[in-house]
């Protein structure tokens, strides 16, 4: 979820039916108040005993849910102390002017139970704050698919029914008419970008080619404001690429940029179904490989076949996943960091990084090290070309990869230099 909902959610938790309000948002903004996770994100020894025998479950479906989230001010001091210490200590649930602290501090443990007893709560609290309107409105039986900015956009094939920037959503015909509207939006919030590549050539800017304040140096232009023009006779990819590079000099957070696609065009009718059915189909033919070959490891334990090209096991870090992805032609196994804060995981990226050749000579191959400079997450993979999803006598192939190799980069990788560290 955007930062800026969830910070809104919680300031109508914390401030929703009384007078004496606080004002949450001006203290998060000044880094004083920020999300607790009751139950921390790095469980100690102590915390899998006080969750009981099935930590792990509870720990992997209730760590970002609502019921285990509060504001403090004092989240350091918490870090991953025991519930009755963030209960009792200075500062602590019983000693917090927070409102959403008071049912915290009558708490003697924190378990499912009290998850479970604080979610039922929370739902009852949200009901009386956004209660459900009455409308003749009724929604289409299947959502769009959605994906922003930030995500690995195959848009091929592919149609775009509207868009979102900063929540506010504009329907539009194709994507050149989404990118025009979003160019238009970002220059209305700043001029001086497209007016310096526009006005001041700079051989190093690779953007300077698709801007112009003369008409005559673009093949076909689409005119941003009176003397700047930019390039229109490109490819999809290249308007996503060249939008991915504009909200980097605008400092933009490409989260904020959602793309609802067109469902029927995505279904991409194939003799066996559509890609969504084959992919569910595909995992789940390779799940139960994936789980018996990791089955030491405990990976892979809770997941569930999906409609999607990847699917993801969770170790107990946070932010940190390890993925198996299968594509028409490929299939790959990855190491996926995408914790709150980019250089977090550039810093934990580089970490692993300097032991590079010392992984690449124990597993034997080389790897792909994608420390992604213009995104906020960072990943290190291992693919094989000729077996996915595309062929279903690959199907083999592809997951005995994925379930040899999520084994060799868990132990590899995510023991040596992400658990231990």
């Amino acid at each position: 979820m955007n930062a800026k909902n969830k910070l809104y959610i919680m300031e109508r938790f914390e401030n929703f039916g009384t007078l004496e309000d606080k004002d949450v948002y001006r203290h998060c903004d000044d880094g004083e108040y920020t999300i607790e996770h009751i139950m921390p994100q790095h469980l100690t020894p102590a915390w899998a005993k006080s969750l009981g025998g099935e930590y792990e479950r509870i720990y992997h479906t209730w760590l970002h849910r609502m019921a285990n989230l509060t504001l403090s001010a004092y989240n350091s001091k918490y870090s991953n102390a025991s519930f009755i210490e963030k209960r009792d200590m200075e500062h602590g649930f019983k000693d917090s002017g927070i409102r959403m602290n008071q049912w915290l501090a009558s708490r003697e443990k924190w378990d499912e139970e009290e998850l479970e007893e604080r979610n039922r709560l929370l739902k009852q609290r949200a009901l009386e704050i956004w209660s459900y309107p009455n409308t003749a409105f009724h929604p289409a039986k299947k959502q769009m698919d959605t994906c922003t900015l930030d995500d690995d956009i195959n848009p091929t094939g592919r149609k775009i029914a509207r868009f979102a920037y900063k929540t506010l959503e504009q329907p539009v015909t194709n994507w050149q008419d989404m990118f025009e509207r979003v160019v238009r939006m970002i220059h209305t919030e700043d001029k001086s970008v497209l007016s310096r590549l526009a006005y001041e050539t700079d051989e190093n800017v690779d953007l300077s080619v698709y801007v112009s304040h003369r008409k005559e140096d673009l093949r076909s232009v689409v005119e941003i404001d009176p003397g700047i023009y930019m390039e229109r006779n490109t490819s999809t990819w290249t308007k996503l690429s060249i939008l991915k590079r504009l909200f980097v000099l605008y400092h933009l957070d490409p989260e904020d940029l959602v793309f609802y696609l067109r469902d029927e065009e995505e279904q991409e009718e194939t003799g066996n179904g559509t890609i969504k059915e084959i992919r569910k189909k595909f995992w789940t033919y390779a799940l139960p490989i994936l789980k018996e070959a990791n089955a030491e490891e405990q990976l892979f334990v809770y997941c569930n076949p999906v409609q999607a090209n990847w699917i993801s096991t969770y170790f107990g870090i946070a932010g940190v996943q390890l993925c198996c992805v299968a594509n028409q032609d490929t299939a790959r196994v990855e190491v996926y960091i995408r914790m709150d804060r980019e250089e977090e995981n550039k810093r934990m990226f580089d970490s692993i990084a300097a032991h590079r050749e010392a992984i690449e000579q124990t597993l034997g191959v080389p790897l792909t090290w994608d420390r992604r400079e213009d995104k906020k997450s960072s990943k290190i993979y291992y693919e094989i070309t000729g077996a996915g999803v595309g062929k279903e006598e690959d199907w083999p192939v592809a997951a005995k990869f994925m379930a040899k190799w999520a084994k060799r980069l868990y132990r590899e990788i995510v023991v040596k230099y992400i658990k231990r560290n």
